[in-house]
């Protein structure tokens, strides 16, 4: 039969796509029954043999011989004169197989089979690119930079299928260029049309969680649970950890010594700081913890409004509250309540203490707001600070700083 370029691309199609026979052969015969149905109006009594290792195929029509004159259906009866004209033997009631050369369904048709399988093989092809990578939400995965685009770099793998980090998935710090090799976990994949999206994230809390279990043997084993993860992405995060087993430090194994362990973690995540936690049931022993570094004096918890008040000596607050507010914000979020801290310190000493809007005469209101992000609000929480340690706590040059200890204690010494 004829050999044409829809035959001869059968081989192609195997190699190239991976597809393995059974499919191949399964998606072939479903475009030549599509094409028969147009071209006779039903497949039903017709055989499609296809060899697609060797580039064959052939297909047989089989009719009912009928007498002369009585044929109802062509396609699926023929009469005796014409089937005595394929096999002179023939007789009435007998079935008849002829083969129909491709041709016969015209060269338009022809074109239509090629365009089909083409069509039919892409959507096998996303269906399994969908369904591999479904398979893989959740986990860590590895990708080439392609090309950077304003809201996203577009990645790719190995085997050449593209991945979308979008710009609010990817942490601030974060900067590509083409070439580099992007890890992330894949956060979702959709169907755009019928193409796959895959989106990678960076931001995502399970990210972290999955760079525990790759960094750190006894996480991966399971010795050690990881309970919960927040993050602000680039800034803070806060893990808590447990372990079933009384002889492991959970908290030690994760940070290493000196460290070490979570330096490879922290430098992925552009310089995130990340506080590891030992986990508890006890609520205000777990909320103590998830303020660290700060000291807390006494949780008093309201369980019925899911908040606590938690005290703290003066020179704690800032730190319970951190830079930004982070500090807080994530130890809420770790434990489940709303946090409110309130300040303990020496009554005379705080009746005697003036709030720092009471300087905005002479003192930049955006600096205000800079010691307020630490929890720095009054006179007297400010100098009772060191200098090098606000520096590095705020974004305030060291003469701002002075600028201000200088006022405040002008204020305390008239």
């Amino acid at each position: 039969m004829e050999n044409i370029a829809l035959i001869e691309s059968f081989s192609e199609f195997k190699d190239d796509k991976l597809i393995d026979r059974v499919t191949l052969m399964a998606i072939l015969e479903d475009v030549f029954r599509n094409a028969l149905k147009k071209k006779y109006g039903s497949d039903d009594n017709f055989d499609i043999i296809i060899n697609p290792d060797k580039g064959d195929m052939e297909i047989w029509r089989n009719r009912v011989v009928v007498a002369d004159g009585e044929v109802e259906d062509s396609n699926s009866e023929i009469s005796l004169s014409e089937a005595r004209k394929i096999e002179p033997d023939f007789e009435v009631g007998e079935e008849v197989s002829e083969e129909v050369k491709l041709i016969q369904l015209g060269r338009r048709a022809i074109l239509a089979l090629r365009q089909n399988l083409i069509s039919k093989i892409h959507e096998h092809d996303n269906t399994n690119l969908y369904k591999q990578f479904k398979d893989l939400i959740g986990e860590i995965y590895t990708a080439e930079v392609h090309h950077v685009r304003p809201k996203a770099v577009i990645l790719v793998d190995d085997e050449g299928n593209e991945i979308v980090l979008p710009k609010e998935k990817q942490i601030p710090s974060d900067f590509f260029r083409k070439g580099d090799n992007v890890r992330g976990i894949i956060e979702s994949v959709e169907l755009k049309g019928n193409k796959p999206q895959i989106v990678m994230s960076r931001t995502a809390e399970s990210f972290l969680e999955k760079l525990f279990e790759q960094e750190i043997p006894e996480v991966f084993d399971g010795l050690i649970m990881i309970k919960k993860v927040v993050r602000i992405p680039g800034e803070k995060a806060k893990v808590a950890v447990d372990s079933y087993d009384d002889r492991i430090d959970p908290v030690g194994a994760c940070v290493g010594m000196k460290g070490s362990r979570i330096h490879g973690i922290v430098r992925e995540l552009g310089n995130e700081n990340i506080d590891v936690i030992n986990y508890t049931t006890n609520s205000q022993l777990f909320i103590t913890r998830a303020l660290s570094p700060a000291k807390v004096s006494s949780v008093k918890i309201d369980e019925d409004k899911k908040a606590a008040e938690v005290f703290l000596k003066l020179e704690e607050v800032s730190k319970a509250i951190g830079r930004g507010g982070h500090n807080i914000k994530l130890a809420g979020l770790l434990t489940g309540y709303e946090l409110d801290v309130i300040r303990e310190g020496n009554l005379a000493e705080e009746e005697d203490d003036v709030e720092l809007t009471e300087f905005s005469d002479e003192i930049d209101g955006w600096v205000i707001d800079e010691f307020a992000k630490i929890g720095l609000d009054t006179a007297r929480s400010v100098l009772k600070q060191d200098v090098a340690d606000l520096v590095r706590r705020t974004d305030l040059e060291e003469e701002t700083i002075l600028d201000v200890m200088r006022i405040l204690k002008e204020e305390f010494e008239d």
